[in-house]
């Protein structure tokens, strides 16, 4: 293969315009697509800048056109030639009022058949995809959300630092933590049988830096969760993490909401308007049945429980009178043509799949209600369900019957799916939310027992501290705060607590002994006896933002060499097989067979 000695670019092939008529240029990339029509070779060269067409005919020398002809899809090649206008315009095209009349051919890299085509939409699997990673990256959308995340991240660094903030580094083998989803742990060759664990945030060392007296931090960090993914979760993932001392959660939320008021102008040139609405956990299950509620539409939860507790239908009757439990519902305008028989039932299938026993409804067509359930109404129930619900002509009533943690759920993802169905979510539309104060406590489903929703640093309302030590903590609430997008967490943090006295409650609330606090967090607990600021922080999942800035249907849209639904990265096999010398280094034994 040939070098690039005199053939070094002069510009990228995305960069030339009109204005460029005339000039000799270099041009150096892959070769996108050939046309050959005879005397006449058409070859599209691209970089990640872009894409221009290059011309070889008669003017050129006869061993560059033979070169052109020979060209295949994904050689590298460098040109030299001279930049004239187009008589045939591409509108489609940056570069499409001109083309690069050749002079000059180089090939600097022969290429194989790619596997998968280097093209947007290509309808390959991802799995394919992902095991030709360096191809798929050749995407332009690939190269594009790439640049834009670096983009991002320099707007966040710019923003931080110019608010104070220090950048500082953490460590990535720590100690195994009680708390939150699995850790990764890593065996430590030099302390046979003890572990290190790859971090699932920051936390404790945040918290040491405020101690520690540094006032700001952040940190664009690696984190790692051993949990089963989704759309919207990695192995291993991206945050960008701070802290601040001598504030509350208003100073917090107030100054990361002008970091994402800029993101979203520079990026999208939309205006976030301040202060981004607040509110509550309670307020938000209560309207839409999620702590990341998508406000684009409504769809909002009624609460018929007052009307139907003495009814005849035994299912509303029973879910209204229990105190753990509820009916509510929630009318889609119009709904009553747009889902048939069959829709129905798939609505219903939909609500099932999130413990629903099942799924009630009521249309309003012109002949009158059509529904399977009137009948256990009397004339003034149904009517005051129909009043409450704001019901008219050609609405669809849909309800959900039971426990509240089933009724939240089923009915929240059924608002969801029929959200999808209408077509109710406005691609175009941003709305952000602060989602404030959580429940301090949550029940452990496997082991029955309370543990901290957030983590157990996260300090309780001031109004709520005293029942730490009462018998019923299911009602406290924490000064945590969420922040959302379009039904998206993008970020949580909280206030932390910087009283021993309320740490040893939290503690003693959740079933941590004396010993077991100083095993796992003896070092945060020691540097807290020597002066503690107030302080509080919170963490962005830089990869999840990214891809709703770029409005991409998965995260690993946005990661260059992500893993997949497997947590097994295609391409490289990972996680692989250690061989024996270092599983004996390490004095592991594996006790599983091939």
């Amino acid at each position: 293969m040939e070098n690039l000695k005199g053939l070094k670019r002069t510009h990228y092939c995305g960069d030339l315009r009109i204005a460029n008529v005339g000039e000799e240029v270099v041009l150096n990339g892959w070769v996108q697509k050939k046309r050959n029509l005879g005397g006449l070779v058409f070859v599209d060269l691209r970089d990640v800048r872009g894409i221009s067409q290059i011309i070889f005919d008669t003017n050129v020398s006869e061993e560059a056109f033979n070169k052109a002809e020979k060209l295949g899809s994904e050689y590298v090649v460098a040109v030299k030639g001279i930049v004239r206008e187009r008589q045939s315009k591409n509108p489609n095209m940056a570069t499409g009022d001109i083309e690069i009349e050749a002079t000059e051919l180089r090939i600097l890299s022969k290429s194989e058949t790619p596997p998968i085509y280097i093209k947007d939409n290509d309808n390959v699997s991802e799995d394919l995809r992902l095991k030709y990673r360096f191809l798929d990256l050749r995407k332009p959308s690939m190269q594009n959300n790439l640049i834009l995340r670096s983009k991002v991240a320099k707007i966040v660094r710019n923003y931080l630092t110019d608010n104070n903030f220090v950048e500082i580094e953490t460590p990535f083998l720590i100690k195994p933590s009680p708390e939150g989803a699995r850790d990764y742990l890593v065996p430590s060759r030099v302390n046979p049988g003890k572990f290190y664990a790859l971090p699932q945030s920051p936390q404790l060392f945040k918290q040491l830096l405020m101690v520690s007296g540094m006032d700001r931090y952040f940190q664009i960090v690696k984190c790692f969760r051993d949990e089963d993914l989704r759309a919207d979760r990695q192995p291993e993932f991206t945050q960008i993490d701070c802290e601040m001392s001598f504030v509350d959660e208003e100073d917090v939320m107030g100054i990361m909401e002008k970091m994402l008021q800029e993101i979203f102008k520079e990026v999208l040139d939309v205006d976030v308007q301040l202060p981004i609405q607040r509110m509550t956990y309670k307020e938000a299950m209560d309207r839409f049945g999620s702590d990341k509620p998508d406000t684009r539409f409504g769809l909002e939860f009624v609460n018929i429980s007052d009307i139907v507790k003495e009814c005849g239908f035994g299912v509303f009757a029973n879910a209204a009178s229990d105190e753990k439990g509820s009916v509510r519902g929630i009318n889609v305008k119009g709904g009553a043509e747009a889902f048939s028989k069959k829709g129905m039932k798939k609505l219903e299938e939909h609500a099932k799949l999130y413990k629903a026993k099942g799924l009630a409804w009521i249309k309003l067509t012109e002949a009158g209600i059509e529904s399977p359930i009137a009948k256990f109404f009397s004339e003034e129930e149904m009517n005051a369900i129909l009043e409450k619900m704001g019901a008219e002509a050609g609405d669809l009533l849909l309800f959900i019957a039971d426990k509240n943690a089933v009724v939240y759920d089923a009915l929240g993802q059924l608002r969801l799916e029929v959200g999808r169905k209408l077509d109710l979510m406005d691609k175009n539309k941003y709305n952000l939310l602060w989602v404030t104060e959580f429940p301090l406590f949550e029940k452990d489903e496997e082991t029955g027992r309370m543990i901290a929703m957030h983590h157990p640093f996260t300090s309780p309302l001031d109004e709520d501290v005293e029942g730490l030590t009462g018998e019923d903590k299911t009602n406290l609430r924490a000064k945590a705060y969420d922040i959302v997008l379009n039904g998206y967490e993008l970020g949580g943090g909280s206030v932390r607590i910087s009283n021993a006295d309320i740490q040893k409650k939290m503690f003693d609330a959740i079933g941590i002994s004396d010993e077991e606090a100083n095993d796992k967090f003896g070092y945060l607990l020691e540097a807290f006896k020597y002066g503690v600021p107030p302080h509080a922080g919170l963490a962005f999942g830089f990869d999840r933002l990214m891809m709703l800035l770029t409005g991409a249907d998965n995260i690993r849209e946005v990661i260059a060499f992500p893993k997949n639904q497997n947590a097994i990265c295609p391409m490289t096999n990972a996680p692989g097989v250690a061989d024996d010398a270092q599983l004996e280094e390490l004095a592991i034994k594996v006790d599983i067979e091939e």
